[in-house]
């Protein structure tokens, strides 16, 4: 599908480079661009919690209650200036652009920034997951969650160092013929038609009736070329390695300027993508990953 509505999600204390990195995308595509910024009160609750502890013995129950509410408000109205002090630079920035766009606020706890996200990311096609959104370990995990795991929608995670596209030469697929993989395949069906070259990996395939097939990697070749995708079948030994590591030493090897893959939807990966994509990123290529589940 074409990518027609893009949203990207920052915290209000992040600067401004993930919202330049989808600016940059729209750019190349010509489509909008919906930056939306979060501040979440629960990181700055708990800090007060936190700092009212070290007062001595004596501070009363009611004194110490008053004192945390006064500190919570206090930072609540420093949260909203900063949203709407980073909202007008933002705008300011996207103005000189000339690209479409729409930039939106909200304050929430730490329990509501995956709605609020979700609500977003379900009228609109992708969501950019940009370098400061991934190294934030508090607001990262919700936001993807929110975004991916909770809407069904794709992602694009862009790293440190990647050089963010949605018009990749070549691009490299991770496959095991499961629902999320596909899901992945079709998503970014656009851009694996528009690529010079995409290879489809398979890690350990093993041939059978069902699943991967007789031929694995046959069918979704097939699939793919129908969409006018020129494709490659790779078939790959882990040699006892993980499957991730595999797949981001062949995107090394055969020069790929993106990995599309699923992302799995059990607890146990939700788990995963809450402790950040970044764990599957560190020593990874810097390369831009499109994820669907």
């Amino acid at each position: 599908m074409a990518f027609k509505s893009l949203l990207s999600v920052a915290g209000a204390d992040h600067s401004d480079r993930d919202v330049r990195t989808a600016a940059s995308l729209c750019a190349e595509v010509g489509t909008f661009v919906r930056p939306d910024f979060v501040a979440s009160a629960s990181h700055y609750v708990a800090s007060a919690a936190k700092r009212r502890h070290l007062r001595v013995a004596y501070t009363t129950r009611a004194r110490h209650s008053l004192e945390k509410r006064y500190s919570q408000i206090e930072r609540f109205s420093q949260d909203m200036a900063n949203l709407e002090k980073t909202s007008r630079e933002i705008h300011k920035l996207l103005r000189a652009t000339w690209r479409c766009y729409d930039v939106d606020t909200e304050h929430c706890d730490k329990a509501g920034v995956g709605d609020a996200v979700r609500q977003r990311a379900l009228c609109t096609d992708l969501t950019i997951i940009g370098p400061a959104l991934l190294n934030d370990t508090r607001l990262g995990p919700l936001v993807i969650n929110g975004s991916l795991l909770d809407t069904g929608k794709p992602v694009l995670v862009v790293p440190e160092g990647a050089e963010p596209t949605l018009s990749p030469r070549r691009v490299l697929v991770g496959w095991d013929s499961r629902v999320e993989a596909s899901r992945s395949v079709r998503e970014a069906l656009d851009l694996l038609a528009g690529a010079e070259e995409v290879r489809v990996a398979l890690v350990d395939p093993e041939a059978t009736c069902t699943g991967n097939g007789a031929e694995p990697g046959a069918d979704i070749a097939a699939y793919l070329t129908r969409h006018g995708a020129r494709v490659l079948v790779d078939r790959l030994p882990s040699a006892g390695k993980p499957v991730t590591t595999v797949l981001a030493q062949h995107a090394i090897d055969t020069s790929a300027n993106m990995i599309v893959m699923g992302a799995y939807g059990s607890r146990r990966m939700r788990e995963r993508l809450c402790g950040g994509v970044t764990r599957w990123i560190v020593g990874k290529p810097p390369l831009p990953l499109f994820l669907a589940r």
